[in-house]
């Protein structure tokens, strides 16, 4: 089994920012910037898109937030 990688590793690995990617992928900017910080978890139609944009399946990617959302509402632990 191959190991995931985020968007964001994908991204470096390709040497992509988010705004090319957004322009390969066929998405918003702001929506990608989002996907590529881990602020947002796309839906099946986006992951295609983003996964096609790198050659590789929606499965090689892991996917999901990453920042702590939690802080992102002011409701922590605590």
């Amino acid at each position: 089994m191959q190991p995931t990688k985020t968007v964001n590793d994908l991204c470096q690995e390709h040497r992509l920012d988010y705004k090319q990617l957004a322009e390969k992928a066929g998405l918003e900017e702001g929506r990608v910037l989002a996907i590529v910080l881990g602020r947002w978890t796309p839906s099946p139609s986006e992951r295609e898109k983003v996964a096609a944009a790198f050659g590789v399946t929606r499965e090689e990617i892991t996917w999901g937030h990453t920042t702590p959302i939690q802080h992102i509402y002011g409701s922590g632990p605590g």
